[in-house]
């Protein structure tokens, strides 16, 4: 909370330091570090459609802003300030931009009734949209009246066009999702981790990525069993060393975190904790199976299109109604949903002991990334239609 009120007042002093009155400028807006994720491949683009215009990028979470801060291809990263009238009409007068990017979702109605009033052209990328948002519950159009400010919307799927459509919104393409090229991209960078391979030892790997404390009891338990020659890797969600040490403390194997690296021989070890940012993807791309967070619980399944991008199987809880690209993947048979520990050592003893049945779900999900690519393409060359080849921005 601190991060997110302290870093707020320093949103405008960047954009003065940052944006010039007569420098042309294109805004993305993002959520989180997923959403950012997400618009990364629309962000490279933009830079390589227009060289000459400089990047504004605002989040709204701390846990995008505070990661990516000094690390994205923006001239400007900044927090986006509370949704107020006078903070929409002083950012819009900073920023002064070009054209408007959102990605996903994140509809602050000030900013984007302000957008409306200045016409400033603005896009919608990787839209999702369910029949519970209050756009489509409501008859008040109050609630429906700041999307009029999307010139186009790029959505996911065909259900969230004839939502939009429902409510009079025709300007809708079915682009697909941005994520499924930003993580096929990530198959062309380089992967290398020696202390992964150290640790390794040629043996089986089972990735547990962004897990909570609920996925790391059902480590916990898978680990009771005997003689599992296999090594685990944990990547928590929330790098907090008490707790760390305290899980650390309460497994039966040999652990051994991130932190603690040096000078140890990391191959005696079966359980490595990575107690940093940053290392996940990679760390992938040496796994055999990826059991990936938050669906035990209720916080939110995590990114399950970056294991399944390395052509492994994923495993997960069964909370993810709201996330169509994990129900998609497990009616393909890429993805197998547990609802207890018990569930969960069947799933994952399954995978070990049959190679032929770890490698033919682990290609479904490959398949399921490759087939469904393309969405960047898509808007790449609508920016070239409408504003490359016009010369509008």
């Amino acid at each position: 909370m601190k991060l997110f009120v302290e870093g707020r007042k320093e949103t405008f002093s960047i954009l003065r330091a940052a944006i010039n009155p007569q420098d042309q400028v294109i805004w993305f807006h993002v959520a989180s570090l997923g959403e950012y994720e997400q618009g990364l491949p629309i962000i490279n683009t933009v830079r390589e459609l227009f060289p000459s215009h400089k990047i504004i990028l605002s989040f709204f979470s701390p846990s995008g802003y505070e990661v990516k801060k000094y690390s994205t291809p923006a001239d400007a990263v900044v927090y986006l300030p509370l949704d107020t009238v006078a903070n929409a009409k002083e950012f819009l007068e900073l920023a002064h931009p070009a054209l408007s990017i959102f990605i996903k979702y994140d509809f602050w109605p000030n900013f984007l009734n302000e957008l409306n009033r200045r016409n400033i052209p603005t896009l919608l990328v990787s839209g999702g949209f369910r029949a519970d948002h209050v756009f489509f519950k409501s008859d008040i159009s109050w609630f429906k009246k700041p999307l009029i400010a999307f010139d186009h919307f790029f959505v996911q799927n065909e259900n969230s066009k004839q939502l939009l459509n429902s409510i009079g919104y025709k300007n809708v393409s079915i682009s697909g999702d941005t994520r499924f090229d930003r993580v096929s991209n990530q198959l062309k960078q380089n992967n290398k981790l020696d202390f992964i391979k150290e640790f390794l030892d040629n043996k089986l790997c089972i990735v547990a990525g962004s897990s909570w404390p609920e996925e790391e009891e059902y480590i916990k338990n898978f680990l009771l069993q005997k003689n599992l020659d296999i090594k685990i890797i944990i990547a928590p969600h929330t790098i907090d060393p008490e707790r760390i040490k305290k899980f650390q403390n309460t497994i039966p194997a040999s652990s051994i975190t991130f932190s603690e690296k040096r000078n140890n021989s990391l191959a005696k070890y079966q359980v490595l904790i990575l107690d940093t940012i940053g290392l996940l993807t990679k760390v992938y791309s040496y796994a055999d199976v990826a059991f990936v967070g938050g669906a035990v619980g209720t916080t939110g399944l995590h990114n399950i299109l970056e294991p399944a991008a390395f052509s492994i199987p994923i495993v997960t809880g069964n909370n993810f109604n709201k996330f169509p690209e994990a129900k998609q993947l497990q009616s393909l048979h890429g993805l197998f949903a547990v609802t207890s520990s018990e569930e969960l050592n069947s799933v994952l003893n399954r995978l070990i002991d049959e190679p032929n049945f770890r490698k033919s779900s682990g290609k479904i999900a490959g398949n399921f990334i490759k087939n469904n690519r393309g969405a960047t393409q898509i808007i790449e060359d609508y920016l070239k239609e409408n504003y490359v080849k016009t010369h509008k921005i």
